[in-house]
C-alpha cells in the first residue's frame, strides 16, 4: 500500500483517482504531479512501483503544503480573522455562511437543524 503524506492510498483506484484522498490535491493538481513525476495516471496505485512511489512523493514535497500543513495554515487563517474582528471572523464565530449567502431561509448546513419555536411546544402541552 502507498502511503504519501501521511495518508494511505486506495490500492484499487488509479493513480490520478488516489492522489484526491490527500487533503489538498485536487484533480487539476494531480495530474500536474502525475506528469512532472513521469506517471502513467492509468496506473492502479497496487501496480506502481516503490521509484514511481517515491518520484510522486518528491514532487508533492517540492510542490508546496498538504494535509496537516495545510489545515494548520487555514484554521490560523480563520484564527486571525476572528481576532481581527473583521465580518468574515465574525460569521465563522457565528457558524453562519461567509461568503454572502442569505440566512433568512435555507443555509441549513451551515446553522445546523432548525430550532423548533417555543410557543408551539408550550401549546401542544397544555392540550394534553
Amino acid at each position: 500500500m502507498a502511503r504519501i503524506a501521511g495518508v494511505d492510498l486506495p490500492r484499487n483506484k488509479h493513480a490520478h483517482i488516489a492522489l484526491t484522498y490527500i487533503y489538498g490535491i485536487g484533480n487539476p493538481r494531480a495530474a500536474r504531479i502525475l506528469s512532472e513525476a513521469n506517471v502513467d495516471p492509468m496506473k492502479k496505485v497496487q501496480d506502481l512501483a516503490e521509484d514511481e512511489v517515491n518520484r510522486i512523493r518528491q514532487v508533492i514535497e517540492g510542490e508546496g503544503m498538504v494535509e496537516g500543513d495545510l489545515r494548520k495554515e487555514v484554521q490560523m487563517n480563520i484564527k486571525r480573522l476572528i481576532e481581527i474582528g473583521s465580518y468574515r471572523g465574525y460569521r465563522h464565530r457565528r457558524n453562519l455562511p461567509v461568503r454572502g449567502q442569505r440566512t433568512h431561509t435555507n443555509a441549513r448546513t451551515r446553522k445546523g437543524p432548525r430550532k423548533g419555536t417555543v410557543a408551539v411546544k408550550r401549546a401542544s402541552a397544555a392540550k394534553t
